[in-house]
């Protein structure tokens, strides 16, 4: 199995751009009586990759970011 080094940079860059799903379960007992039980869910993406732009509104990045048009004409 070979090994290859990830930047954060990239890491992040990936999870924001597709989105990740945190979930867990917690649970406190004693002599098999729940005592505390913490449930866990969260949802982590950036708001763009998870609503549509209404209009125009968000900020945009640079034109590099924008896909290129017919012809290649941004």
């Amino acid at each position: 199995m070979t090994s290859r080094e990830v930047a954060l940079v990239d890491l992040l860059d990936r999870v924001l751009s597709t989105g990740v799903v945190i979930a867990g379960d917690v649970t406190i007992a004693i002599a098999d009586v729940d005592l505390v039980r913490v449930s866990l869910r969260a949802l982590v993406s950036s708001v763009s990759s998870v609503m549509p732009d209404p209009g125009g509104m968000l900020p945009v990045a640079p034109d590099a970011a924008l896909p290129a048009g017919p012809g290649g004409a941004r």
